[in-house]
């Protein structure tokens, strides 16, 4: 008889308006009646989150990350490449890594998948050498992610919808040079996401064919256009149709390198599964099969 396994949780307490801790209770309580093992730490940042993932994978732990694609994307992040078993604990407002994976919320039917389920070997993105999960972007959408960290009177989906009208209200078209594999792309428009899962910014599916075992990343180009249709755009986001019209171009590659060409001057931020590491450019690059991760 196999052994129960044994688990360190890390939460972020902060994440969905303090639900992480809570959701977490009803499947640590699974867990345990299972006869599993399970530790819980509460992260106190990033870096603390990276620091406690690779102590307990060191340790020969399972690895969960409770929380929103932040989180998600930080302790999966930190594992990439190392061979431990990440599970992913979806409790944050977007969960978009853990829709693309098809990992359910529901503690009674997640708690039987990271108990008896088989590693399943994903693709992770490095981005300016730091492993991240889902996506990186660079243009209207991170700065909407930027607009809604900065607003202190709302929270959550209002923050980044009131974010993500000033940021179109004031957008200037971006003008991108994009290189995939080696081949240049000049673009103006909106933004640019190099993808490894398709769903993005609160369950916007961005790239709907998008694999995350597939060794690509899908290059999506939103490009200029009057507002009114870019409106447009983003309503189709929801079920993915906005990769019909002429003004959305879809690349693949390995690696890709997202730069500002222009004017002088301008600074652009890039987003990396919610977070903003920092300004362009960015080079992305797939990490093919580098997390094994407890997913359907």
């Amino acid at each position: 008889m196999t052994a129960p396994r044994v688990f360190t949780a890390i939460v972020n307490p902060a994440a969905g308006g303090s639900a992480s801790a809570s959701s977490l209770i009803p499947l640590a309580r699974l867990l345990r009646e299972a006869g599993a093992e399970v530790a819980v730490e509460y992260s106190r940042g990033l870096d603390h989150a990276r620091t406690v993932a690779r102590d307990a994978a060191e340790a020969g732990r399972v690895v969960l990350g409770v929380g929103g694609d932040g989180m998600i994307g930080c302790v999966g992040g930190a594992l990439a490449g190392t061979g431990a078993v990440f599970g992913i604990v979806p409790a944050g407002r977007g969960n978009d890594f853990a829709r693309q994976l098809g990992v359910p919320a529901d503690p009674e039917r997640l708690a039987p998948l990271l108990l008896e389920g088989e590693p399943r070997a994903v693709d992770a993105i490095e981005a300016n050498g730091t492993p991240v999960l889902g996506s990186v972007y660079a243009g209207v959408d991170a700065v909407a992610n930027a607009n809604a960290n900065r607003t202190r009177l709302l929270r959550g989906s209002a923050a980044y919808y009131v974010g993500a009208l000033r940021a179109i209200v004031s957008w200037r078209a971006a003008d991108y040079r994009v290189i995939v594999d080696g081949e240049e792309h000049r673009r103006e428009g909106y933004t640019v996401v190099a993808a490894n899962s398709g769903y993005y910014g609160f369950g916007k599916h961005v790239a709907p064919d998008a694999r995350v075992d597939d060794g690509l990343l899908d290059v999506v180009l939103i490009r200029h256009a009057s507002r009114l249709l870019f409106f447009a755009v983003m309503r189709e986001l929801a079920e993915g149709a906005h990769v019909r019209r002429p003004q959305v171009e879809v690349l693949r590659g390995r690696e890709v390198r997202i730069e500002l060409a222009g004017p002088p001057g301008r600074t652009l931020p890039y987003g990396a599964d919610g977070e903003l590491p920092g300004v362009l450019p960015v080079t992305a690059k797939v990490m093919p099969g580098a997390l094994r991760v407890l997913a359907p």
